[in-house]
């Protein structure tokens, strides 16, 4: 009877005219505080443990400040004044607290209106050093804590196109390493009409070319001319005075990394020819070891284009790979090499090979470790052994090594094996130290044991926990563990035995706070005291639930209550919110990874806000799609997706908390293309909200999310997966949201646009909001707010408030 009516309100036009205004708009002001609301500080402990750097950031921006140009290049959106990745984060303020007399001190001194990025540590910790956006370009500055004061290290503007961070510190912290910005304050090349010709591109039939659907590529010569002038940077050494040493030639540098003992740079450099095909991290790239004075030591790679990557996830290109230093060597190079021609379907005994060589680089490399799977990094330690990690897409499986890279005769043990999927055998993360040279590394205790920390997922949900193993033995103490009500995390563990951990602590109520726990004294100490964000949101009620699909497969979910709301009241209009994963292994795909203690954060991006406006709230019911044995997930998506959905609407029904015919569906990406396929293919919900969503998978041949098989391999699966090919079948109303710059791979604005043609053709009922200038995330303050305003008007139309 519900949507009987407002179906027929919606036609004669009751709430059409208000739905049709085509300016911003603002929610119900509940929902706009969420938006103002202060965020949960980012945060950096030194090395030697005793400081705790907490950094305010704001995600939400002014529109004027999201509107701001950019260039879009080589799979990257490029800021031309700042010589920088447009829409970075920056942080307001930073605060150091310290971890031994309890004080906190602010740092002061920094020009007005100029906002900071990317901290870091020296590895001494005399100092915190840190772009400042100021003037137009990015320049170096550091803290020095025993002077307690602020400084510019150099005036000069630095290039943060390929590199995120453009700066490194020295591992000894004597000096730091920087990619300066040449071509800063010159005009930008605006090519003339004697420039313009065509654009011509050929396929290799020698050489299959199987990419995704990458945004933001080079399209003409004039766009390649713009990204070499504005990726152009050339390395300095700067000393802690400010000196200023030039290293090397000016280049497109896309990384730099120093050597442990500090005598040598490893630089790697993109060269031309750029492709219109693929991102700039498949261009053609050389890899130079330099030395102190910049003078070109050896070539460890010079890489070719690497259009024709094999198809597959767990596909490489060839040649010489993953080029870095060891951080427990003075001056040792590590990388690695396909033995399978990139291609991880290709039956060999070894599908990689690691390489070592050691300074003064001369010689022949030597063969370090082979791996049966793909190579996917090592962990240095400051003692043998070192960890190795390999895995495999085909079965989401891990492996975890133990191996003594000094010892070549010594055979590899296995530390670690399960599917990456498998949250509850997990078994934590090694804690690290700094090694002589000053770089991280595993810290192995008395020769033989090593700290791991974990989340510590179980069926009854997240237990953080800090663990002792004994690598002679194999065997696990728990030393210590998360209790309830509340839920705490290691972040930092200040002594060698584990008795000193400082720790993240929460609960429902309570935001998420630093605190010393000393384990030896039974004591706790608060460290930070972050504000509520958003205190007026208190008492809400929240529940992990659990419960089975009809093949059996296990499922969970958080429902959240609104304040006030008690057992007996009766049901309430739901929103579900969700998100599908694919697994490959039935057992885990159900695992609860969330814990019923963690803060209530009420984040205007997702669906707890509507609890404001007395809405039910079903967060993350679990929509796993399970291929076992040789079905891959996709081969039964839809069956599965239904079944999940149908699990969740029925669980929430029997509690009474929700009624059937007020259950609305939504979800943001991936999630949209689930949205748009439930309301094609089931009756369960009344309405649903599909945000940045791609629907039809032809537009995205040759592979999406988990799905590796190209169009022409699987068209059956492209098809039916595709709501766009069954929209005829979405007979509940569905709300479109979409930034109008979306540059995620295959999410393209299109999506949302040809989608709504065919329902508008169709004759279904639908909303399409484009907002401009927004990417895949959000960012403008104008816009979140006209996204919550339409979220709220949709379910209020659809669903009708809670007082319905």
């Amino acid at each position: 009877m519900q949507r009987a009516i407002a179906a027929f309100l919606l036609v004669f036009g009751l709430v059409a005219a208000a739905l049709a205004n085509d300016n911003y708009r603002e929610p119900d002001p509940a929902l706009t505080a969420l938006v103002d609301a202060p965020l949960q500080p980012t945060s950096a402990v030194s090395p030697d443990k005793r400081w705790l750097a907490a950094f305010e950031y704001k995600w939400v921006k002014p529109l004027e400040e999201v509107a701001r140009d950019e260039l879009k290049l080589a799979g990257i959106r490029i800021d031309p004044v700042t010589f920088s990745r447009s829409r970075s984060t920056l942080l307001e303020s930073i605060v150091l607290h310290d971890l031994e007399s309890g004080e906190k001190v602010t740092v002061e001194g920094l020009p007005e209106g100029g906002r900071v990025g990317s901290p870091s540590w020296s590895s001494d910790s005399a100092h915190l050093a840190f772009l400042l956006e100021h003037g137009g370009k990015h320049t170096l500055w550091l803290y020095d804590v025993a002077d307690d004061a602020v400084r510019q290290l150099s005036d000069e503007p630095l290039n943060g196109v390929l590199t995120s961070r453009p700066y490194q510190w020295l591992p000894d912290g004597s000096a730091l390493l920087v990619n300066l910005a040449v071509n800063h304050g010159k005009p930008l090349p605006e090519p003339g009409i004697e420039a313009v010709a065509p654009v011509i591109q050929e396929t290799d039939p020698e050489n299959k070319a199987p990419v995704r659907t990458y945004q933001d590529l080079l399209e003409t010569p004039a766009d390649g001319e713009r990204f070499e002038f504005l990726a152009t940077g050339r390395i300095a050494r700067v000393g802690l005075d400010g000196e200023l040493t030039p290293l090397g030639e000016p280049g497109l540098v896309s990384g730099f990394d120093p050597s442990p003992d500090t005598r040598f740079v490893l630089v790697e450099r993109i060269k031309r020819p750029f492709s219109y095909a693929v991102p700039y991290y498949r261009f053609p790239v050389q890899t130079d070891v330099l030395d102190a004075d910049g003078e070109r030591v050896t070539t460890v790679a010079d890489l070719p284009l690497a259009e024709n990557i094999p198809q597959g996830f767990d596909s490489v290109r060839t040649g010489r790979r993953n080029i870095q230093w060891r951080a427990d060597a003075p001056a040792t190079l590590v990388w690695v090499e396909a033995l399978d021609g990139g291609d991880m379907s290709t039956e060999v005994e070894h599908h990689d090979q690691v390489y070592t060589w050691a300074a003064p680089f001369e010689g022949e490399p030597g063969e370090l470790i082979a791996t049966e799977r793909r190579f996917a990094g090592i962990q240095w330690t400051n003692a043998e052994p070192a960890m190795l990690v390999e895995w495999r897409f085909s079965d989401r499986k891990l492996r975890v090594w133990k191996f003594e890279p000094d010892n070549p005769d010594a055979e590899p043990e296995l530390f670690d094996e399960r599917s990456y999927n498998d949250a509850y055998n997990d078994p934590g993360n090694p804690v690290t130290t700094r090694s002589e040279f000053g770089t991280s590394v595993i810290d192995i205790i008395d020769g033989r044991y090593v700290l791991l920390a974990g989340d510590g997922a179980s069926p009854e949900g997240n237990i953080p926990f800090l663990d002792r193993h004994d690598l002679s033995t194999g065997e696990t103490e728990r030393l210590w563990h998360s209790e309830a009500p509340y839920y705490e995390r290691v972040v930092e563990v200040i002594d060698d035995g584990g008795d000193r951990l400082l720790t993240l602590r929460e609960a429902r109520d309570e935001q998420p706070n630093f605190f010393l726990r000393d384990r030896a004294e039974d004591t706790l100490t608060q460290v930070s005291e972050f504000p509520h964000p958003h205190p007026q949101m208190t008492g809400i009620s929240k529940e992990l639930i659990t419960y089975k699909r009809d093949d059996g497969v296990d499922l969970s979910g958080t429902l959240y209550l609104p304040p006030g709301y008690e057992e007996g009241d009766g049901p309430l209009p739901t929103l579900m919110w969700a998100y599908p994963l694919e697994y490959k292994d039935s057992s885990v795909a159900g695992q609860v990874r969330e814990s019923p203690y963690e803060f209530n954060q009420i984040s205007f991006w997702g669906p707890l806000p509507y609890l404001a406006l007395g809405y039910a709230v079903f967060d993350d019911p679990k929509m796993p799609i399970v291929g076992t044995g040789d079905e891959l997930p996709n081969d039964n998506f839809r069956p599965q997706l239904v079944a999940s959905a149908q699990a969740a609407v029925d669980v929430l029904v029997e509690r009474g908390v929700a009624d059937p015919e007020r259950i609305a569906i939504a979800g943001h990406s991936y999630g949209a293309f689930m949205v748009a396929n439930l309301l094609a293919h089931s009756d369960l919900f009344a309405a649903g909200i599909a945000r940045s969503g791609a629907y039809n998978r032809s537009l995205t041949p040759f592979g999406f999310q988990g799905e590796e098989r190209d169009f022409w391999e699987a068209q059956n699966v492209y098809a039916t997966v595709s709501p766009f090919f069954h929209a005829e079948k979405i007979d509940e109303p569905m709300l479109m949201i979409h930034g109008m710059e979306d540059n995620n791979s295959g999410t393209y604005p299109m999506q949302s646009e040809r989608m709504f043609d065919a329902l508008k053709g169709l004759g279904g009922q639908a909303r399409l909001v484009m907002l401009p200038y927004e990417s895949h995330g959000y960012r403008a303050r104008a816009s979140l707010l006209h996204m919550l305003w339409e979220q709220q008007e949709w379910l209020e139309t659809y669903l009708g408030d809670s007082g319905d």
